[in-house]
């Protein structure tokens, strides 16, 4: 197949970009390398995709020409988005998470070669707590979390109203090699090797959470492909239902490192989660999806990889 995927020179994008190569899929990308984080490090991702074979298109899909991209595409994953909970203006969130998909569905959503378009969602469309299954109300608390359900509804319209061959897999929290250096994993690895505080949000050590290592994130996605049938038209929680907490997740890779992180405290951050626990009944059934990876699995070779990452890019 020819696959599409945005925002493929980030963390969730370019291995699934990866995944898919292997896979013996033809692969393009979309990425316009937005300066939220190192874009050094999105450079670094993009020359490993196109190493492995991915052409790669730098744009920007909330305002470039999108026709010569998208053209002859037999399946989309739509991964791009401007991430964080608040953490740019709310225009900006609507800029990056809706007007982009808008722009993004009607490139695409009369294409006689289209298949499937697989929107990448989140965990953050049910609120404070996601811990329910898919027909749960929604109840966002961020800017993030607002926009992107504001997202996956235009494609489910475009799906419910013009025949868009589309689904929505709502993923939870994501770790692993690539994970963005502003999440709490990679910020904690490098407060542990270079002996600084870790910085923490107020009552953040007890919030339960769905830690899922991209390997079982991946496996959720390609499943959709191979199940596209009992696909379209759906929404699917993709994530863990092994729930550990924040610190038990700190001690974990404080063990690994062999080192106790000095915490410093900062002020409750507003529209975070107090609880995940991924609903995953329907991803079971419907895509066999089995999440297999534990958090002390997950976290060894996380650390391996950034520890690497600071070795190679000091400062980054």
């Amino acid at each position: 197949m020819n696959i599409l995927v945005t925002g493929a020179a980030g963390f969730i994008g370019s291995h699934l970009c990866e995944r898919l190569l292997a896979l013996g899929h033809s692969v393009r990308g979309i990425d316009n390398f937005n300066p939220y984080y190192d874009v050094v490090l999105k450079e670094e991702n993009a020359r490993g995709i196109q190493a492995a074979g991915a052409s790669l298109h730098r744009l920007d899909l909330a305002a470039d020409p999108l026709t010569e991209a998208v053209a002859g595409v037999h399946a989309v994953f739509h991964a791009a988005a401007q991430p964080g909970l608040s953490a740019a203006s709310f225009d900006t969130y609507v800029r990056n998470n809706i007007h982009a998909t808008h722009r993004l569905l009607e490139a695409v959503h009369d294409s006689p070669s289209l298949t499937a378009f697989v929107n990448i969602a989140t965990s953050s469309v049910y609120g404070t707590y996601a811990t329910e299954p898919e027909t749960a109300e929604v109840r966002p608390t961020s800017y993030y979390g607002v926009t992107k359900l504001a997202a996956e509804q235009l494609v489910m319209a475009y799906a419910r109203d013009r025949g868009l061959p589309a689904c929505s897999l709502r993923l939870y929290s994501v770790y692993g090699p690539r994970e963005r250096p502003d999440k709490l994993y990679p910020k904690l690895i490098r407060a542990l090797v270079e002996d600084t505080p870790l910085p923490l949000y107020e009552g953040s050590e007890s919030h339960r959470r769905s830690y899922t290592y991209i390997d079982d994130i991946l496996n959720g996605l390609i499943a959709v492909l191979h199940r596209w049938d009992r696909c379209a038209g759906e929404i699917f929680n993709i994530g863990t239902d092994t729930v550990i907490t924040t610190g038990e997740g700190i001690r974990l890779v404080e063990e690994i490192v062999g080192k106790r992180a000095v915490i410093r405290r900062l002020p409750r951050r507003a529209g975070d989660q107090t609880a995940t626990q991924a609903d995953i009944t329907k991803a079971r059934r419907v895509l066999d999806y089995h999440p297999a990876v534990l958090p002390a699995d997950g976290l060894k070779t996380t650390v391996a990889w950034y520890r690497e990452l600071l070795r190679r890019f000091p400062g980054r």
